[in-house]
């Protein structure tokens, strides 16, 4: 039980056979968690199904209804932790991140100096594919007002497509991540940060989803403009950083 990729879902009936096969297809002994926010399309039902050709490698976990991205992970990083899983992964179910990247972010934090790798759209080598000008604008102008205002050394601080050790996870008080959407990524990543960890950028092509609605809003957006704010902010306190470890 060293690997395990948690996957969020949310109406993700057409990919989510799909892309948990293609885990499972690497032979390289990752395990699956899907956070399933009571997907009205029955993902989860699809997926229960799917625990029955993958028993003690697929899970599930049903919260019963839409509470936000952040709380899903943060239910998820709680289950790993207690089931005892030294690399703990994120990644959406649309195929936006490709599951043969997995081993790359895996690599930098196993074999490299890397304590929570990041499959990143803006390194060198890195790019984004098939994307909406508009959502180019939006990612890029967010990444670069968050490293400007947090001064994190961080291309793509909103990336979504994470491996984490389990002493990151296991050292951050979740209590203190407040944001459940797009800020969300941003916050983990400078909790993470702050707290001395080591972060490795990995070049990856970042494709829009094949199928499916993009969960991308305009509240997502506001609030991630709000809370890279709030989360600068916090971070001058003196005792930000004690309140911030779990220890």
């Amino acid at each position: 039980m060293e690997k395990i990729v948690i996957i969020p879902t949310y109406n993700e009936k057409d990919t989510i056979t799909s892309i948990i096969q293609a885990v499972f297809n690497l032979q390289l002994n990752y395990h699956v968690l899907v956070i399933d926010d009571g997907s009205p399309d029955g993902t989860a039902s699809i997926v229960k199904e799917l625990i029955i050709q993958y028993p003690n490698q697929l899970f599930i976990e049903e919260r019963g209804s839409k509470k936000g991205l952040g709380t899903a992970y943060i239910h998820g990083f709680k289950w790993c932790l207690l089931k005892g899983y030294e690399y703990i992964f994120e990644m959406d179910a649309d195929f936006s991140h490709d599951p043969n990247d997995l081993e790359r972010l895996y690599l930098a934090c196993k074999n490299g100096p890397a304590d929570l790798s990041i499959g990143s759209r803006y390194v060198k080598g890195g790019k984004t594919e098939n994307w909406p000008l508009d959502r180019q604008l939006y990612s890029r102008g967010g990444a670069l007002y968050t490293k400007l205002l947090t001064w994190m050394p961080i291309q793509d601080p909103t990336a979504g497509f994470v491996c984490y050790k389990r002493a990151v996870l296991a050292a951050i008080n979740f209590d203190m991540i407040s944001f459940v959407g797009y800020a969300f990524q941003i916050e983990m990543k400078f909790a993470a940060w702050k707290l001395g960890f080591k972060i490795k950028e990995v070049p990856i092509t970042f494709r829009d989803r094949q199928a499916g609605v993009s969960k991308m809003s305009k509240g997502i957006i506001k609030e991630g403009v709000i809370g890279v704010i709030s989360i600068q902010w916090q971070s001058m306190f003196k005792n930000y950083r004690s309140r911030l470890s779990s220890k």
